[in-house]
């Protein structure tokens, strides 16, 4: 059995939005909700995953291919 890698979404969020070029304004205005609510998901080690769907979509990338099954 194989050890268990904890994954943080919220650092993965922001450094895709980083590897993309955007902003915290940017995707705050996308999801929409205020600025202060996106620093609250980066910090954050698991989110929703209704949240975690439009955030892919938002971002064109599949933040679900992280998690095993």
């Amino acid at each position: 059995m194989q050890a268990h890698t904890e994954i943080h979404i919220g650092a993965l969020i922001k450094a895709k939005m980083h590897e993309q070029g955007r902003r915290s304004a940017w995707l705050a205005e996308k999801l929409p909700c205020d600025r202060s609510n996106v620093y609250r998901i980066f910090k954050n080690p698991s989110i929703d995953t209704a949240l975690l769907t439009r955030i892919s979509e938002i971002l064109g990338y599949n933040f679900f291919s992280h998690y095993n099954t």
